[in-house]
């Protein structure tokens, strides 16, 4: 018989990306390695690095033995949502999210519109003192 499983989308488990809370996506399965962080033979920014992201990669090419293989499945919480984009920055933006950019910008610009303005008037300080040498 199947046994149900908790699904966690790639967004829920890329927010779990801290040394306090760490939780990595390999073989689409998701795993709470928060307390094995610290006995980790490589350190536990190898493991913070493989976060936010699908690890399979990295975990196989690290050649893990299969005694690490086995102490990874007891850190299992669930599986992957593979129905979720898998990467929240390529979901199509709505035209509000647009015209938040586009007004953000505009008030980027009106907030640093000194700078070249000065940049400017030093130019013309400039350009008229050497005029006034000659």
């Amino acid at each position: 018989m199947a046994t149900l499983s908790q699904l966690y989308t790639m967004q829920e488990a890329s927010l779990h990306n801290t040394k306090d809370d760490c939780w990595i996506v390999i073989d689409n399965k998701v795993y709470d390695v928060t307390s094995y962080l610290d006995e980790h033979p490589g350190g536990d920014d190898v493991v913070l690095a493989a976060t936010a992201k699908d690890a399979t990669d990295e975990f196989e090419d690290a050649g893990h033995s299969k005694d690490a293989r086995e102490l990874l499945e007891s850190f299992c919480i669930g599986e992957l949502d593979t129905s979720s984009p898998p990467i929240p920055e390529l979901e199509i933006s709505s035209k509000k999210q647009s015209s938040d950019y586009a007004r953000k910008l505009t008030d980027l610009t009106k907030q640093y519109w000194a700078v070249p303005a000065v940049v400017v008037a030093i130019s013309v300080v400039v350009g008229i003192l050497y005029s006034r040498k000659k």
